[in-house]
């Protein structure tokens, strides 16, 4: 976002009047218009043209119109330079604009929202524009913050105000505000009229929503100086693997440009000194040439001008349109929209999506993400015993289908009725009056920070600061301890009906290094207790040394509930005197007022109260998959996809979750569990893991393969090892593992393994870790997360995607695309990326073939031409070549094209796997288009070249001149590439026939419209040639030539890719294949049973296969391609050419020299 001011220097100081508009402005502080547009009406065009010639390619192009405008050196037109760059700048600058359209109707959305403002002692209706510093603001239930503001009062007791701030960082817990004592009770118009108070310090609160009834605020930082503007950082520009070797791939066509200019320059400087020094007397130089050299100079200008097309100048701007296209198919897809929240995909950016097509590594947060983030409490154990557990009539743990009804929580009018628990014992112990059980939730019902609102009577809504949060105080609630209200100082509780009010005397909140909460209260009986709750591992050692046994029992219980993937949480409980409180509450006071070092005197405290605490038990709150996800994870896995799960979560419950996602699994040669508490313990851990999995190696393979595999790469463990192995690491030793000394022995041994799965790690974690693998891995990375502790970890990967769910939209906002399940995931990758990177390959490699096909024909031409730099085509083909005649057709394949339909995209997972080794456009295959291009080039200028050279018309007069020569080439090309591009599109659709064909209809409807008499008598000084396109095509001579041209161009190529279907085919040709045979038989079978029912005899027999289906069983044809292999197919020598690039296993090597080797060789998927 731009902000409407300039920056300025940091302010030290801001003084702010209330209801002194005149004292304020002396100060010049900003207004509270925000400005996110980044132009208007007047500055539109000069600064988007501005920006726009920083792009090297428009600014290349702008220097070649320049040249074109010195007569000395333009064998060109300039229209024939300037109409694409015209165009160019004027889609982009279309584009622009709509963006920037948006922003200013977003803008004046958020300016002219309307505030109550006190102005005069009169509130007013005020547009959020017109809104000043120090004025006073009233503002309603659930209303939007105009700017930065102090709480003066609150229509609540004791000045409190609850905001919630989603629309600023994606939280939607509830945050609690309480004004300051002296101005809590100004709540009358007539009192806040009078009000002057002054503030001298900058307080920046956040841009929030209210919820309460109303308030009223000065306001203290507006527009530009928010909180929110302050941070709103430019977003970090991402770009492709393919956008970055496309700029490589330019650069090199500019030096071969430069050296074709060369070439050519040369060859003028020594025609003119050899051969064209004789011809002066009527081939004299231009005007100021006088010497040979001097007109090679001119002339490698001139060749610069001429060939410049081999450097496209619609190349990118083609890209941007194809890339548009591919996100508006992915928010478009029905497929992935969640009807249940009602959210559609969205891609946030249409840069990265050919780089969905090229992933190798998924980072995923655990909650929210692969689970469902809707928590339910599940189990618990108090005191020792275990509740949760539904058993059946002998005393067994009962089934999920032979579960009871729910208990029932009748008795409780307060009850939430979409809350379940199956085991009747628990409330039994409630009702029983058990002290344990009424303690335990006594303690939910207290140390939390939910708030609570009563909508009607009985009705509770509770908003929480996260899904477990509020899981807990619900169970609470329904077992008959029901959290109603609070205020700064107080929790009422209704206790089994009876309504009890505690003193609240301290809150010792949550954070991540403390993983724990507490809250002091003083009974109705005066009596102090501390109440708390938190990670079991943090907890557990700060228990009495009475607890021992009780605490055995309940480490079993956390144990039992984190194999199952429950989340667990350990309470506890201390009764502290009177005396000993007031002591630590005036510390307390003390530590809370500290200028300096005040957080770490709070934390000593904190812990120093957290001390020899009673045990009373341990809760467990279930949190579901998400549908899919298991199916998902495999279905990737076997795309050679490495998923790495990234979780707070403890040990044991984030393995079960990946044994429940089929993560991990029971047929895995080994699972490699890292805790060490030091660096030499975590080295010696990952070191004895790699040496079990080399040693597995060897023995697999002999020791043979295995050593000529190993290197020095990094890659070289994950080449040679054979098996599945999985990695699971703790946060405290992933702390060590990702030292610079060891970060990688800690990737290598990672990327051996099948699964890795790093558990109690914090975001910056999760973040390093990302970082690593692009660090020293060649590869894609994909990061997704739901809530805002996955925002670093979503930024840091190439391609960042958010989960809309529970947690907010901050990961959402942060992301490159977004959905609402986990499972869209792979579609998103398997169809829609990979359909984009197939996509976007095809098109470059068919756009720089038809730009060197169409170049290098001035080329060729220069040495018949004495290397005058004079052009084959006219000027008006040169410039529509582009434009007009191929560029539609190639547009059309780039959006629509695919290989194979969505479904088999998604069933034959292996598909996936050219994108990650990047074959469908790299160096070589652009190497190729170039020398495909060149060759027909070559074919397109001496064929014509040498059937003119003698050929006559049909009255005898010779053939050959200018023009008609210059109409048979180009006539040839457009057929040429036209049918080019038809032989790439691998999916027809109406809009690819309308273009192709199209476009030729439009050349010739040019071509005639050009060298008619109309255009001639308009313009006789642009349009000589009457008449000449045609008598050039109605010789027969002509369209031979034009027909033998393209037999010999196209037939080569139509050879060498039936070859190649036939030796050497692709994994996608094999499913295009079974395919057409499925269809096949369908209508096969289709005749058949048509054919059947004319006779009333039925078959005796149990089969009913045509003949010929046993031996089209035998040959593989028609076997459906499994997703996990697909050993039916009848094996070739070059079948598995993509594991021969990935070389993993040392031990094929030995098995293909073997007499059985290549019958074992089977297709894999």
């Amino acid at each position: 976002m731009e902000r409407c001011a300039a920056r300025r220097a940091p302010e030290e100081e801001r003084r702010v009047r209330a209801n002194a508009r005149e004292y304020n402005e002396k100060f010049q502080y900003a207004s509270n218009c925000i400005k996110t547009s980044k132009y208007n009406i007047v500055t539109f065009l000069p600064v988007n043209l501005f920006e726009q010639f920083q792009e090297v390619a428009n600014t290349y192009f702008l220097f070649l119109l320049i040249l074109q405008l010195i007569p000395q050196i333009s064998s060109l037109s300039w229209f024939t330079t300037i109409v694409p760059l015209v165009l160019v700048l004027t889609i982009t600058a279309v584009k622009d604009a709509t963006d920037d359209y948006f922003r200013h109707k977003s803008d004046n959305q958020v300016n002219n929202r309307q505030s109550q403002v006190l102005i005069g002692g009169v509130l007013r209706q005020e547009q959020w524009m017109n809104v000043r510093v120090g004025d006073i603001i009233k503002l309603e239930n659930n209303q939007f913050v105009a700017a930065d503001l102090l709480l003066l009062s609150s229509s609540e007791p004791h000045g409190l105000c609850y905001i919630e701030t989603a629309e600023l960082d994606g939280e939607t817990n509830m945050k609690v505000r309480q004004a300051i004592p002296v101005t809590a009770e100004l709540g009358d118009t007539s009192q806040l009229a009078r009000f002057d108070g002054g503030l001298r310090q900058q307080l920046l609160l956040c841009c929030t929503q209210g919820r309460e009834r109303h308030l009223l605020m000065p306001s203290c930082s507006p527009g530009p100086d928010t909180k929110l503007m302050q941070n709103s950082g430019r977003t970090k520009f991402k770009r492709t693997s393919i956008d970055r070797l496309m700029n490589t791939l330019v650069l090199w066509i500019f030096g071969f440009l430069v050296c074709m200019g060369v070439i050519l320059a040369i060859g003028n400087a020594i025609w003119e000194h050899e051969v064209g020094v004789c011809f002066q007397i009527y081939l004299p130089w231009d005007e100021g040439v006088h010497s040979a050299f001097f007109s090679g100079f001119l002339s490698f200008w001139s060749y610069i001008i001429i060939l410049n097309t081999v450097v496209p100048i619609s190349l990118y701007v083609s890209v941007e349109v194809i890339r548009l296209g591919h996100s508006y198919f992915i928010n478009w897809d029905k497929k992935m929209y969640c009807a249940k929240r009602r959210t559609p995909a969205e891609a946030r950016t249409t840069t990265l999506n050919e780089e969905l097509g090229q992933v190798e590594y998924i980072f995923s947060d655990k909650t929210g993400t692969l689970t469902q983030n809707i928590m339910v409490f599940s189990k618990c154990s108090v005191n020792g015993h275990s509740y949760g557990d539904v058993q059946d009539m002998l005393g067994h743990k009962a089934e999920l289908g032979e579960r009871p009804e729910p208990v029932d929580f009748s008795f409780n009018p307060l009850a939430d009725p979409r809350f379940q628990f199956w085991d009747p014992s628990l409330l039994e112990a409630v009702k029983l009056g058990d002290l344990h059980v009424h303690e335990f939730f006594r303690l939910l019902s207290l140390c939390h920070t939910v708030m609570s609102e009563e909508k009607s009577e009985g009705e509770l809504l509770y908003k929480a600061q996260s899904p477990d949060e509020g899981a807990l105080v619900t169970a609470a609630r329904n077992f008959g301890f029901v959290f109603r209200s609070r205020t700064p100082k107080t929790i009422t509780v209704q206790e089994l009906g009876q309504a009890v009010t505690y003193q609240l005397l301290a809150i010792l909140d949550f954070n991540n290094i403390r993983k724990r909460m507490s809250v002091i209260v003083r009974s109705p009986e005066g009596k102090i207790r501390l109440y708390c709750k938190g990670a079991d591992t943090i907890l557990l050692e700060r228990l009495h040394p009475l607890n021992q046994d009780l605490t055995s029992v309940t480490t079993d219980h956390l144990n039992e509930y984190a194999g199952e993937g429950l989340r667990t949480l350990v309470l506890a409980y201390k009764d502290l005197e009177e005396s000993y409180y007031k002591d630590w509450s005036e510390r307390l006071h003390r530590a809370g007022s500290a200028p300096e070092a005040r957080e770490d005197q709070l934390a000593r405290l904190y812990d120093e109260v957290e001390h020899d605490m009673m045990l009373l038990g341990a809760t467990a709150i279930e949190d579901k998959l998400q549908q899919g996800v298991p199916e998902t994870i495999a279905i990737l896995t076997l795309a050679n996809i490495k998923i790495w799960v990234l979780t707070g979560d403890k040990q044991e419950t984030a393995v079960n979750i990946g044994y429940s996602c089929k993560m991990l699994t029971d047929d895995m040669t080994e699972v490699f569990v890292v805790t060490g508490h030091t660096v030499l313990e975590v080295r010696e851990e990952l070191r004895k893991a790699r040496e079990k999995m080399m040693d597995a190696s060897r023995s697999v393979c002999n020791g043979f393969s295995y050593q000529e595999k190993l290197s020095s790469k990094l890659t070289s463990v994950l080449e040679a090892i054979a098996g599945e192995y999985a990695l699971v690491i703790n946060g405290h030793s992933l702390a060590h593992a990702l030292e610079a000394d060891m970060e990688v022995e800690f990737l290598e041994t990672a990327c051996a393994c099948k699964a890795v799965i790093c558990c109690r790690v914090t975001p910056l974690q999760k973040a390093q870790v990302v970082e690593l693998v692009k660090k020293y891995k060649k590869a894609v990375t994909l990061a997704i997360g739901d809530g805002a502790n996955d925002v670093s970890m979503i930024k840091t990967a190439h391609i960042g995607v958010g989960i809309s769910g529970q947690e907010g939209i901050q990961a959402v906002l942060a992301s490159d695309y977004s959905f609402s399940q986990f499972k869209f995931l792979q579609r998103l990758l398997l169809v829609h990326g990979r359909w984009s990177y197939l996509r976007m390959c095809k098109f470059l490699c068919y756009f720089f073939y038809k730009n060197f096909a169409f170049t290098m024909v001035h080329f060729w031409f220069g040495f018949f031409c004495g290397f005058s730099a004079q052009t084959v085509y006219d000027q008006y083909f040169i410039t529509l070549y582009n434009i007009v005649y191929t560029s539609l057709p190639v547009l059309a394949m780039g959006v629509f094209d695919q290989d194979v339909p969505e479904q088999r995209s998604m069933e034959y997972p292996k598909l996936y796997e050219p994108g990650q080794l990047n074959l469908l456009f790299n160096k070589r295959e652009f190497f190729i288009c170039i020398a495909q291009g060149i060759y027909t080039s070559i074919l397109m200028f001496f064929i014509p070249y040498g059937v003119f050279a003698d050929a006559t018309r049909d009255d005898g007069a010779q053939l050959a001149d200018y023009q008609s020569f210059a109409v048979t080439v180009a006539t040839s090309l457009v057929i040429v590439v036209s049918v080019q591009i038809g032989l790439d599109t691998g999916f027809w659709t109406a809009i690819n026939h309308f273009f192709i064909w199209g476009s030729l209809a439009a050349y010739f409807a040019i071509l005639f419209t050009m060298h008619s008499d109309g255009l001639f008598r308009m313009f006789p000084n642009q349009f000589r040639f009457v008449g000449n396109a045609q008598n050039t095509l109605a010789q027969p001579t002509v369209w031979l030539t034009i027909a033998l041209t393209a037999v010999v161009c196209i037939v080569p190529v139509v050879a060498f890719r039936f070859l190649k279907l036939d030796l050497k085919p692709e994994l996608s040709d094999t499913v295009r294949y079974t395919q057409l045979v499925r269809k096949k038989q369908k209508t096969q079978h289709r005749c058949m049973r048509h054919a059947g029912r004319a006779g009333s005899r039925r078959s005796g027999y149990a089969f009913s296969h045509q003949e010929g289906f046993g031996e089209l069983i035998m040959s593989g044809k028609n076997m459906r391609l499994s997703s996990l292999a697909l050993s039916s197919f009848a094996p070739r020598p070059s079948a598995s050419w993509i594991d021969t690039l990935r070389k993993k296993k040392g031990c094929e090597g030995s098995s293909a020299g073997s007499p059985g080797g290549a019958a074992d060789k089977t297709l894999r998927v």
